[in-house]
């Protein structure tokens, strides 16, 4: 089977040559055959990028069902950057590896590095040097924190935020002399407040909690990422508010609703409506997002002189160091977002650093030695964090949303 850097590579060299094209053309009208040319390499590039996703979600699948896969993939990371010695981690390290059954020496490295509240019941929380490791990574699932404003607090305690839209807002005239007239801001609050989320339990054969080769802590934090990454994506993408964060779609305002025939699809014409129905405050750290499958719809979308308005990232398929563009604006793929179907609110744009997440960092990791896992030679681990978000400004990201019928 090819690897999957190999497509990537694939991906990146359609890519190029698509970008070769686009600055070739410039401004000039398309000629059919032009996009005939560009029409051709999309759909090499979606073919490849379906071929890619679907060898990630095998991959994926079998870490998830496979503790060994899932230790290969964390001894790799550890050999491109063995732990560091640190003290706080190493204090981690040992609590994963050993639980309570430390000497007194090593109980007091353990105490110093993290909170005992709980130590007695084989639960630890992790010092935020290290939660930090964990914090970052969940960035990697679902696309929220890559774009959102982050917020830690030190307590989870009930969060009002302040808001206030002053994009209609302006000065007067006024003569020599004359009081100047009052035009004040108005202020409001949104709630800001964290909810508790859990990975569930994770079992671990006790072989590899004895391997000092293995990085523990990295094993576990990327189990953890994963399952803790995708239900908060998912949350602050579409929670409720109720019980669990608002979600940016709940919160967005309309800005267009396709014509009735686009069920499935989206136009040019939508596309800039939904731009511009963005006030342009907003629109220089404005972005687009949207599920991946919905990129395979807009490629072939061009502009009234036949230009693309999809232009795919050289080095994203390899480096993620540029996102593609759509109307020029970086595009953020986030699969939580609705696919487009009957009234899908499937696309969004907008100034994505106006929706919070707040984290009270006070990551928790409980080990467990008792008989459901020791009888089947495991030990086993669960993790919680408190996490929540909210779009203070409203009127920052809009969405697109299918019609009915």
């Amino acid at each position: 089977m090819i690897s999957i850097q190999a497509l990537r590579e694939r991906l990146n060299a359609l890519n190029v040559q698509a970008h070769a094209l686009l600055a070739e053309k410039g401004n000039q009208i398309w000629s059919k055959e032009d996009q005939a040319k560009f029409d051709g390499l999309m759909d090499d590039a979606g073919r490849l990028q379906a071929q890619i996703t679907a060898t990630q979600r095998m991959l994926d699948q079998d870490a998830e069902n496979n503790l060994d896969d899932a230790t290969r993939q964390a001894a790799a990371g550890a050999a491109k950057g063995k732990p560091s010695g640190n003290a706080v981690r190493d204090a981690v390290a040992l609590f994963m590896r050993q639980g309570n059954n430390v000497t007194a020496e090593q109980a007091i490295a353990i105490r110093a590095a993290m909170s005992t509240t709980t130590g007695s019941e084989g639960g630890l929380t992790v010092a935020p040097s290290v939660a930090s490791e964990l914090i970052e990574s969940l960035k990697a699932f679902g696309g929220m924190r890559e774009v959102a404003d982050i917020m830690p607090t030190t307590s989870g305690n009930a969060l009002s935020f302040p808001t206030n839209d002053a994009t209609a807002e302006e000065g007067v005239e006024v003569a020599e002399n004359e009081v100047a007239p009052t035009g004040e801001t108005t202020f409001g609050t949104v709630p800001l407040n964290v909810f508790m989320y859990t990975s569930k339990q994770i079992a671990i054969p006790i072989q590899l909690i004895q391997d000092s080769s293995i990085d523990i802590v990295a094993l576990v934090f990327s189990i953890l990422a994963t399952r803790l990454g995708r239900i908060t994506n998912k949350r602050y993408t579409l929670g409720s508010g109720t019980g669990q964060a608002f979600g940016v779609v709940t919160r967005a305002a309309a800005g267009k609703v396709g014509a009735s025939g686009q069920v499935t699809t989206v136009t040019y014409d939508d596309l800039e409506d939904l731009l511009r129905s963005v006030n342009r405050a907003y629109r220089n750290n404005a972005r687009f997002m949207i599920a991946d499958a919905t990129v395979g719809k807009i490629r072939k979308i061009k502009d009234l002189d036949g230009r693309p308005i999809f232009a795919p990232s050289l080095d994203a398929s390899l480096t993620s160091a540029e996102p593609d563009r759509l109307l020029g604006k970086p595009i953020a793929i986030n699969d939580d977002v609705a696919v487009m179907a009957a009234s899908a609110k499937s696309i969004l744009f907008g100034d994505f650093k106006r929706y919070k997440v707040r984290d009270a960092m006070d990551v928790m990791i409980r080990r467990f030695d008792d008989s459901a896992f020791a009888l089947k030679g495991q030990v086993g681990f669960c993790g919680w964090m408190r996490t929540g978000g909210n779009l203070v400004d409203t009127a920052a990201v809009k969405y697109y949303q299918n019609p009915a019928s």
